[in-house]
C-alpha cells in the first residue's frame, strides 16, 4: 500500500479518537493503541506507518559536510552554509534528523504497546512475532542513526542520545554511548529471535537485515568479533551482485545484494533532489574530484554507475555548469528523475565491514590474509581486469579498505561518519573548495565535526546537554 495512504489512514483514526462531543471528555492529540490496533491487519498498518518517516536526510547531510561532493558555481538556489561548515543548532540541514528519527521511535513504541493485546492463534503467531521483531529492529536502527549523528564521540564514555523504550512526554537526559550500544544490541537480538527466517521482503527489515544492522553497529562499537560474525551471516545469505547486474540495482531492475531498501513511489520525496534540481537543470552538489580521481574510470563499473560526465553542460554554459553529476539516484524512468528506492544496506558494505574487523581483530598474518581476500573479492566483482593485490602490513591494508569504502559506498551516507569514527579531519582538495570560502579542512576539535543538538530541544529540555564548542 502507498505510504501516503497509510498516513492518511492514521490521521483519520486519530480524528475518530479525538471526538469531544461531551464536556467531560478530555481532548487528546494521540491515539490509544488499544483501540487503534485491534488485530493483525491494524498492527501491520502501524508497522508500515513507523517505517514511513524514514528518508534520505543523513545521506544528504553526510555528503554535503564531507569531502564526497563539491559545490558548483551554478548552485545559487540552495543554502550552502552547511557545505562551508557554518551550521549551528538552528540549521535544519543538520538538525532535522533528530526529530525525524524520534518520530519513528515514537510510532514504534505506540505500536509495540498494542502488541500484547492482539489475539492470535497457532497459525498467526509467526506473523505477530514478525511485526514485533520489525518494530524492535526499527527502534534500534533509529537510535543508532541518532547516535552516530549526534553523539559527542563514539567512545564508551561519550555523550550519546536518549533511548526511548516507551511513549512518553518527558525530558530525558543524554545516555552514554556505552549505554546506547547496550540498548541497541538488546533490541536487535530480540528482533532477530522474533522475525521468521522465511520472511524475505527487502523493503522491510528481515532477519538478514537485522544481521546487517548488527554488523554496522559492531563496527562503530569496535566489537570486531561480532562485526565479523554478523557480516559473514549477511554474506552467506546475499552474495555480491555479478558485474552485469550491479548497474541494474540502481535502476531497480535487479535485487542482487540489496539487503534492505526503502521503497519509493510517485509522490514521495526524491533522493536525487539532494544533488540536482530538475527545474532549471541545476546541479546542487557534484561529485568531488577527490572521489572521481580514486576510480579506475575505464574498468571500475562503479564509476559509470555512480557518476556521469556530460561535456555538453560545460560547453554550453561557458564553464559555469558542472560536467560531472551524481548519477547513482537517477532511477529508471526519466519522467521521475531522482525517484528510486533508497538502498539502506548492501552486501558490498558487509565485505568492507568484515575486512576491517578481521584486520583489527587480528593484525597478524591471519588477519591480513582474511582481510586481503575480502577486499580483493569485492574489487574483483566491481573491476574488470583486476589483479589481486598483496599487503604485507596492517596500515597499508587498512588505508586500502578505507579508500574502498569511499568508492563503494559513495553517496550512501557513510563518508562523514567514517571519518568521524576514525577521528580523522575532513580534507578537501583545492579544486573541490573553489566555492567554499576557504572551507578546506574540518578538524575533529571543531564544533561542526559533531552535529549539534537542535536549538528547540535545548530550549525545551533542560536536562539536555549540547555537544562541545557550540
Amino acid at each position: 500500500m502507498n505510504i501516503n495512504k497509510i498516513l492518511i489512514l492514521f490521521f483519520c483514526i486519530g480524528l475518530m479518537f479525538q471526538s469531544c462531543s461531551k464536556l467531560d471528555t478530555p481532548p487528546s492529540d494521540s491515539i490509544d493503541p488499544s483501540k487503534a490496533f485491534r488485530n493483525l491487519n491494524d498492527l501491520n498498518m502501524g508497522v508500515l506507518g513507523a517505517y514511513a518517516p524514514l528518508t534520505y536526510t543523513l545521506i544528504e547531510a553526510s555528503a554535503i559536510v564531507s569531502d564526497e561532493v563539491m559545490l558548483p558555481t551554478e548552485n545559487t538556489v540552495s543554502n550552502t552554509a552547511t557545505h562551508r561548515w557554518l551550521y549551528n543548532s538552528s540549521y535544519g540541514s543538520v538538525t532535522s534528523a533528530w526529530s525525524e528519527y524520534y518520530v519513528v521511535i515514537d510510532r514504534v513504541n505506540r505500536v509495540l504497546e498494542a502488541v500484547p493485546n492482539i489475539q492470535v492463534n497457532a497459525g498467526t503467531q509467526d506473523l505477530l512475532n514478525q511485526y514485533q521483531g520489525e518494530l524492535l529492529a526499527l527502534r534500534a536502527f533509529a537510535h543508532f542513526e541518532l547516535l552516530r549523528t549526534y553523539s559527542s564521540s563514539y567512545e564508551p564514555d561519550g555523550m550519546g542520545v536518549p533511548y526511548m523504550k516507551k511513549r512518553a512526554l518527558s525530558y530525558p537526559a543524554r545516555a552514554t554511548v556505552k549505554s546506547n550500544f547496550e540498548d541497541i544490541n538488546a533490541d536487535l537480538k530480540a528482533a532477530k529471535d522474533l522475525i521468521p527466517a522465511g520472511f524475505g521482503n527487502n523493503t522491510r527489515i528481515t532477519k538478514t537485515a537485522v544481521a546487517a544492522i548488527q554488523a554496522r553497529v559492531a563496527l562503530y562499537e569496535k566489537n570486531w568479533a561480532n562485526a565479523v560474525t554478523y557480516a559473514s551471516e549477511v554474506i552467506a545469505k546475499e552474495p555480491l551482485a555479478p558485474k552485469n547486474d550491479f548497474g541494474k540495482i540502481w535502476l531497480d531492475n535487479s535485487q542482487a545484494e540489496v539487503v534492505w531498501q526503502l521503497a519509493r513511489v510517485i509522490g514521495d520525496s526524491r533522493i536525487g533532489a539532494a544533488f540536482f534540481r530538475e527545474t532549471g537543470d541545476i546541479v546542487l552538489y557534484a561529485p568531488s574530484f577527490k572521489l572521481i580521481d580514486m576510480f579506475n574510470r575505464t574498468d571500475d563499473i562503479r564509476f559509470n554507475t555512480y557518476i556521469t560526465y556530460n561535456q555538453a553542460r560545460k560547453d554550453n554554459s561557458g564553464g559555469v555548469k558542472s560536467a560531472y553529476l551524481v548519477k547513482k539516484y537517477n532511477g529508471a524512468d526519466p519522467k521521475y528523475l531522482g525517484l528510486t528506492p533508497i538502498k539502506m544496506f548492501r552486501t558490498g558494505e558487509m565485505y568492507l565491514i568484515r575486512a576491517e574487523a578481521e584486520l583489527e581483530n587480528n593484525s597478524g598474518s591471519a588477519g591480513i590474509t582474511a582481510a586481503t581476500k575480502d577486499l580483493n573479492d569485492l574489487r574483483n566483482s566491481r573491476i574488470f581486469n583486476y589483479t589481486n593485490q598483496i599487503f604485507n602490513d596492517k596500515q597499508s591494508l587498512l588505508n586500502a579498505i578505507y579508500d574502498e569504502r569511499f568508492k563503494e559506498l559513495a553517496f550512501e551516507g557513510h563518508r562523514f561518519f567514517d571519518l568521524k569514527r576514525r577521528k580523522m579531519p575532513v580534507v578537501r582538495l583545492p579544486q573541490d573548495a573553489i566555492n567554499t570560502s576557504g572551507a578546506v579542512r574540518l578538524e575533529p576539535t571543531t564544533a561542526q565535526y559533531c552535529f549539534p543538538i537542535p536549538a528547540d530541544e535545548m530550549s525545551v529540555n533542560k536536562a539536555m546537554v549540547q555537544n562541545p564548542n557550540y
